[in-house]
């Protein structure tokens, strides 16, 4: 009959070998994954090697499940809990961008800041001033994020019992100050800015004007417009249909990814005038020879578009006068305000935008599967020539 297995959390009887210089101290761990692992430390005596041992034996156990306790420092934790992170990106139950820049977080910002204390020195007060101070020296979209981290982290040593409640829930929100109301392209700055662009060598060469003609005839985020495919183009129907936005994952590149929720998911009928502009492009690629399963608006090599690139040449083009304070969103709230104008409903215009909640679209934009054809119609005027 085989030896019984190791106890999660613990380790079998400790060898020390000869090395040079000194010794070597070695033994079994039975990890919080179920797996046994070799662990050896060297130390100048068997004294200080087993002690070497002992110590690195005690942070794999505080860093595992049921081996976490009020002693526990935050980092051992984070370790753990930002594998179970990269669980859920694998499993698809969260976005790769959002593992990537949890991560980033957690070893650029959280780590260095709280990383030292033990649960039972995270109270809400230390937490309170870190997070603060975040937003004060870096900014508060950096600390709203080490939040977000730091009430995960937090949120595993309770599910752990290491600590009676989750001290991140009790800090105080964080908060940009009073947002300015949203801005939209009236009908003249419409025309000025397509007329900019045409005019603009290197933002047609960028395929900006039909880009931004194509944000103001859907609402749509720009990173959905760069993830369409010919494919979910009907040009016969005038409808196109929203599944995915493009993200860049290290290791990875520019990756279509399905958008953050079911309401993101969205078909949408066309005004006339931007199905005549699909029409052309389509045309045009088919002379290309590029396949359905293509972007519509495609990089000079015919893949993805890279968003950020896309969002510093719109800047580039927007220049520092009249239309300075244009950003690749202003599209969407133009598309909200015109919707909003011909009198839609919040619940129809949040259909548009791909909004779960119309209470989301009226306090941000305003100032489901198939949307309502109503939202086509009027668009149909958002640009006066709507030829193109």
């Amino acid at each position: 009959m085989g030896r019984p297995p190791l106890e999660i959390g613990t380790h079998g009887a400790i060898r020390y070998l000869p090395a040079e210089s000194g010794f070597v101290a070695r033994t079994l761990f039975r990890d919080y994954d179920g797996r046994t692992k070799q662990v050896e430390r060297w130390g100048k005596t068997k004294g200080q090697a087993e002690r070497n041992l002992k110590r690195a034996l005690k942070e794999r156990a505080g860093a595992g499940g049921d081996g976490i306790t009020s002693e526990t420092r935050l980092r051992e934790i984070a370790q753990v809990w930002l594998a179970d992170v990269r669980r859920d990106v694998d499993s698809g139950d969260k976005s790769p961008g959002t593992g990537e820049t949890y991560a980033s977080i957690l070893h650029r910002c959280v780590l260095p800041g709280v990383g030292e204390l033990r649960v039972r020195e995270a109270t809400v007060s230390r937490i309170d001033r870190f997070l603060t101070a975040v937003a004060a020296n870096i900014g508060v979209p950096t600390a709203k994020t080490a939040r977000s981290v730091l009430s995960g982290i937090m949120g595993y040593a309770a599910r752990y019992g290491a600590t009676d409640m989750n001290p991140v829930r009790d800090t105080r929100p964080l908060s940009n100050g009073r947002k300015n109301a949203a801005r939209a392209l009236t009908r003249q700055e419409r025309q000025q800015w397509l007329s900019q662009l045409e005019a603009d060598e290197k933002a047609v060469r960028w395929d900006l004007p039909d880009l931004s003609r194509f944000l103001m005839a859907t609402g749509v985020r720009i990173g959905e417009a760069l993830a369409l495919y010919w494919e979910d183009v009907d040009l016969a129907n005038g409808v196109v249909e929203i599944k995915y936005t493009v993200v860049r994952v290290k290791g990875h590149g520019l990756i279509r990814k399905p958008t953050k929720t079911a309401a993101g998911e969205r078909v949408l009928p066309l005004p006339s005038w931007a199905v005549d502009m699909l029409t052309k492009r389509h045309r045009a690629a088919r002379e290309a020879a590029r396949p359905d399963a293509s972007p519509v608006f495609a990089s000079s090599e015919g893949g993805l578009r890279d968003p950020s690139n896309t969002r510093r040449a719109l800047r580039d083009a927007r220049g520092t006068e009249g239309f300075a304070w244009v950003t690749s969103h202003v599209f969407r709230k133009t598309a909200a305000t015109v919707l909003d104008d011909a009198g839609l409903s919040a619940r129809k215009i949040a259909d548009q935008l791909g909004h779960a909640q119309p209470s989301m679209t009226q306090d941000v934009y305003l100032g489901r599967k198939l949307a309502s054809r109503e939202a086509a119609q009027a668009l149909e005027t958002i640009l006066d020539n709507q030829s193109t």
